[in-house]
């Protein structure tokens, strides 16, 4: 009887490896201006989904993250703390936190915007390159989410 093997491929021809540490590159790129800004990279992606749509509940937010409510919360605290939401409770539903921005949040935007010329610049990609790559990781994402199910991708 012959004995299969099923090792792993080498970790640098993993496409998981890749998407990984491509992301740790792009933090690492961002990292000295969100210094600037005070922000971490998951405080980012916080604010950003509050930018798109301000005043809405932690699930709503958690949910357009992938992330658990109760991992989102210390985040949210520090956020809140810095001056740059607001957590109240939902004066028609208790059980719900909303969460919005303040003006200094807000203002941060406008300042945030320069991540992504930071990006263009680092990739020495074009835009339509880093384009095509994002619609490509994005419908790579979705695929593989709808197989193992525990998140529907954000409209």
């Amino acid at each position: 009887m012959t004995e299969r093997h099923n090792d792993p491929p080498p970790l640098h021809d993993q496409l998981c490896y890749a998407i990984y540490t491509a992301a740790i590159a792009v933090q690492r790129a961002y990292k000295p201006l969100l210094d600037e800004l005070g922000l971490t990279y998951p405080q980012y992606l916080v604010l950003n989904v509050l930018w798109s749509k301000d005043e809405q509940t932690v699930g709503a937010v958690a949910h357009a993250l992938a992330l658990e409510s109760s991992t989102l919360t210390p985040l949210l605290k520090r956020l809140e703390v810095s001056g740059l939401l607001r957590r109240t409770r939902n004066l028609s539903n208790e059980r719900q936190v909303l969460i919005a921005l303040t003006d200094e949040g807000r203002a941060l935007q406008h300042r945030a915007g320069c991540l992504s010329d930071t990006l263009l610049a680092a990739s020495t990609q074009t835009p339509q390159d880093l384009a095509a790559l994002n619609r490509d990781v994005r419908h790579l994402r979705n695929a593989i989410y709808s197989q193992i199910g525990g998140w529907d991708a954000p409209i």
